[in-house]
Formats: structure tokens, sequence, C-alpha cells
């Protein structure tokens, strides 16, 4: 049987304060996710199943109900600029986009960006996300809190901030317009296959 022993080793960093876009695609691939936040880093483990689990239906969902134009991804690359830089759980962008991004995508071909809260991210996506998504220009974020049942909060941009949340429920049709129209029970999230 295979034991793993507890290590006091340290993943050494390539670069220093304040974190630059450049000195992300240094870093180690170590199951981590960095992301960059004015130059300060953040981390992230990989996702829980669960986690990934409405990522992936949610992603299902919307694949049906987008027009050819558009397409929604999961854990894509978004530069803001040289010191912000953002793995959104599930975009929609232009399907004429993925094909040119390369690397990373620009703000202004992401139509809507997504989050699943998860423990560990819970300040990040209820407050800096939102206001990182709405500087940077993202006309449509929507946040799904799992602890709620799971809740799906929708915001739309107003000039340079996001209006307050349109909330919708577990058990209730949630009809939306942008980037398209779609409608979901926020319950089909997390349901079992079958």
């Amino acid at each position: 049987m295979a034991t793993t022993e507890p290590t006091t080793r340290r993943t050494v960093l390539p670069g220093e304060p304040p974190f630059t876009v450049d000195d992300l695609l240094k870093f180690p691939d170590d199951g981590n996710r960095y992301e960059l936040f004015n130059g300060s880093l953040l981390v992230s483990p990989a996702p829980l199943p669960l986690h990934q689990r409405v990522i992936r239906r949610l992603e299902l969902i919307l694949d049906v109900a987008a027009p050819d134009a558009l397409e929604p991804l999961s854990t894509v690359n978004l530069r803001v600029d040289d010191r912000n830089y953002y793995i959104p759980d599930l975009v929609v962008v232009p399907t004429e986009s993925v094909e040119t991004a390369g690397l990373m995508f620009r703000p202004a071909e992401v139509l809507l960006a997504v989050e699943v809260v998860s423990p560990s991210t819970q300040a990040r996506d209820r407050a800096l996300k939102r206001e990182a998504y709405a500087a940077a220009g993202i006309p449509v974020y929507w946040r799904i809190e799992l602890s709620e049942g799971p809740t799906l909060y929708t915001y739309q941009l107003d000039k340079d901030a996001y209006e307050a949340p349109v909330i919708h429920k577990a058990g209730e049709l949630a009809t939306l317009a942008t980037p398209f129209e779609v409608s979901f029970d926020p319950a089909e999230l997390v349901k079992r296959r079958g």
C-alpha cells in the first residue's frame, strides 16, 4: 500500500510580487489554479467533483441553447491586462474568437462569465470577481451558490458596475435573455445523470 509522507517542501514560483501574466506563464503545472488581481497572486486548488458537475451541466445547457455564433467554454484564460488575469469557471464567447484567441481571451470577447462558488472561493466570487469582471466590461456575470440549493445570481452591466442581481432559486425556472435566450431550473445543475 502506498502512503504519502508529510513534506515541508515549498513550491518556488518564478518572479516576485507584483506578478505579471508573463510570470504566470513560467509557473509550474502543479494542479493549482493561478490568477492575478492587480499583480497579487490568487491560488485555488482543483475544483471539487460537485463543482465540476455543475460547470459541465451548465455548459451543456448553454451549448444546446446557444446560437451558432456563440459558444460556451469552461476554464479559459482571461487576460484583462498585464497584472490582471482570471480563469472563469465558464464563459460564453463568439465562436469566431474560439478559433482566433490563442492562449488567452480578451475581456471584449467574453459576453458572459460564470463562477461556481466553492468554500475556498466565496469572497473572491461574491465580491472580487464580480467587481473585476464589471471593471473589465464583461456584460453579464452569473454566480452559482451551491450551498443555497443551488441558487443562480445573474448580474447585468450598467456602465462600469453590475446592477443588483436577479436571484433564481432551485425549483424555479430561470428564463434568461442575455447573452441569448435560455431557460433552466438551477436544480438541474446538481442532479445525478439519468
